[in-house]
This record gives C-alpha cells, structure tokens and sequence, in this order.
C-alpha cells in the first residue's frame, strides 16, 4: 500500500514517538520548519511533542495520543518523528494498526524509528519510509542531497537511483560551514559483487533485532535488508547483530545487503567490516554493498520500505534503482 504523493499544500505534522522534541535547539527547529514551508508544505505538531520526563520522552499515551492524532486526521498527508532514541518500541503493542491502514500516509524517520516503520509496514503494508526526521531538516550540511532523496520518495511515482553522496560528514550538525571537516566519497564500497532484486527492509539494525519473535517483524524474504548502526556500536556489536538476524528462519530469502556509513567513534573500518562479511557463509553469492549515504552519519538518503529495489554491480561500478 502506497500513501499518496505529498503535493504543496499539503500539511506535514511533526510528532515525537520516541525522544521529546525539547531535546531540539530552537535555531534548528526554525531552521527545518522555514525549509518545510519553502518547499509549500503547512507545518503542524502534536499537542506532546514538548513533554519530557526523566527518560526525556513522554508518557505512551501522550505518545500514541499524537501518533493516532496524525494519521486521523484527514488534513494530514505527511507524519515526520521529531528525533530519534530509545523508546519508540514501547509503542507497538497499543498502535491501532487498523487506523493507520484506513487512513495511510507518508511516515518518516530513522534509527530508533526503525520500530515504527518496520511494524507499520509488516502490520498495515503501508509502506514507511527511512528517513529524515523532522530535526534533520535543520542540518547545516548535506542539506541538498537529503532534500533531493527525501523528495524522490515522497513526491515522485518513478523509478530513481539511490545515489552516493560526492562527500560525508561525522560531526555534529550544528558547527559552521567553515569549522567543518569533509571526507571524500568515492561512490559506494562494494564488498560483495552480484545482481538482485527485493523488497526493501530494514533501518538500524539493533532496533531492528527488538523486533525478532514478535508480530512486527517484517519478513526477510525476497528482501533487500538495509542496516546501519551509530557510534554506540563497535565491530564486535555489529557482528553479533549481524548474525542474530542472518539466523533468522526466513534469512535465507536475502537478496542482498545494504550497509550504512559508519561513523568514526565506532572505530568499524572498512577493512574489519570486510572481513566480518568474509566470514558469514550465509551471505556467499549475494550482493553487500557499504558506505551507503542513510543512518548517523550526514548527508541521509530516504529509503522506502517495502518498496523493490535493483542492485547491480559492474566494473567496481554500483546502481541502486529504487521503484516505489
């Protein structure tokens, strides 16, 4: 099931289903709402999206309160989570499920989001999509590539190319053009080579494992799986996540892999992840591709889950179409 195409016009509500959006300087909620309305999107945000307790989120039903609030609403075409953190599973079980498939809408966010777009989709098969959050609109850089990957999955009804950004960056948002250090991108790093074709699923791989044994687990066949971990996971966490999910009874339906950047703090490099795909007999023969632009790190590409992806590799060379 696919939302219809956000238009000008349409109303985007803002909501917080896990971290409060008091966690949010103001310059950068200015900056994302101001971006927002440019592009001739109204900007709304649900009655708790401010409330914090000691966890620096809310109570779960304030939290539902908005998300069921949002998708109710027949002026809403778009949903964006605030931010991210660690509470947004506490939601699963008291969602109606039956309310979001009756009134489906785009619903955006990423990392500990991943709980959210993950049952959404394999509850309702509305696809979700991984992505900004509405705090990722006040970024200082990369703000054009995440602007044009977030527009193409939710405006366009043609196949796109996912592709890599020409540089990235580590470090916080709000530092200054100048005070910023770029590294170079030279396109994706291949670390398997290959053809396939799936669904797209995936997002932040530990939240994604939460899921594991419970009824908001999205199946993994025929899949594309996209991962990525932040700085609080190490090349140990990784591989002990990684293989939590690759012996799962449907992982055998894994067309390919999908692997985002990692950040420096992790201390995952290149060389070591290769070498943790090397050793998983279970992903012989089939593509994995890193240093895809989506998770921690800037500038993020949107990824719409559920929908087909097509991955190629020729001559070191990777195309990632993308059909919603």
């Amino acid at each position: 099931m696919l939302a219809d195409r956000l238009l000008p016009g349409d109303e985007v509500r803002v909501i917080a289903p896990s971290t409060s959006m008091a966690l949010v300087k103001g310059k950068q909620i200015e900056l994302a709402r101001e971006r927002l309305e440019a592009l001739g999107f109204r900007v709304t945000f649900g009655e708790h999206v401010h409330g914090h307790n000691e966890f620096f989120s809310t109570s779960i039903d304030d939290r539902l309160e908005d998300l069921h609030a949002a998708f109710q609403d027949p002026d809403v075409k778009g949903i964006l989570a605030a931010t991210g953190g660690y509470a947004a599973n506490q939601l699963l079980k008291y969602i109606d499920y039956d309310l979001i498939k009756r009134n489906p809408k785009v619903f955006c966010g990423h990392h500990d989001i991943t709980a959210l777009t993950a049952a959404i989709y394999n509850k309702t098969g509305l696809m979700t999509y991984y992505g900004p959050m509405f705090s990722s609109f006040g970024i200082k850089y990369g703000y054009d590539y995440l602007l044009s990957s977030f527009l193409e999955a939710i405006t366009n009804d043609a196949p796109y190319e996912l592709t890599p950004s020409p540089t990235w960056s580590d470090e916080p948002w709000y530092l200054e053009e100048g005070e910023r250090t770029l590294g170079k991108q030279d396109g994706y790093l291949i670390i398997h080579e290959g053809e396939a074709s799936g669904r797209l699923i995936g997002g932040n791989l530990s939240t994604l494992n939460l899921l594991q044994g419970t009824e908001y687990m999205p199946s993994l066949e025929d899949s594309i799986l996209f991962i990525e971990e932040d700085e609080e996971s190490h090349a140990l966490s990784f591989d002990r996540h990684l293989q939590s999910i690759l012996q799962l009874p449907d992982a055998g339906g894994i067309k390919a892999i999908l692997i985002g950047r990692f950040q420096e703090n992790s201390q995952v490099t290149e060389t070591g992840l290769k070498k943790i795909i090397d050793a998983k007999a279970e992903l012989n023969g089939i593509p994995v591709i890193a240093n895809v632009n989506f998770g921690s790190t800037q500038p993020i590409a949107t990824l719409p889950v559920g929908a087909k992806a097509v991955i190629t590799t020729e001559e070191n060379q990777v195309q990632i179409m993308i059909e919603p």
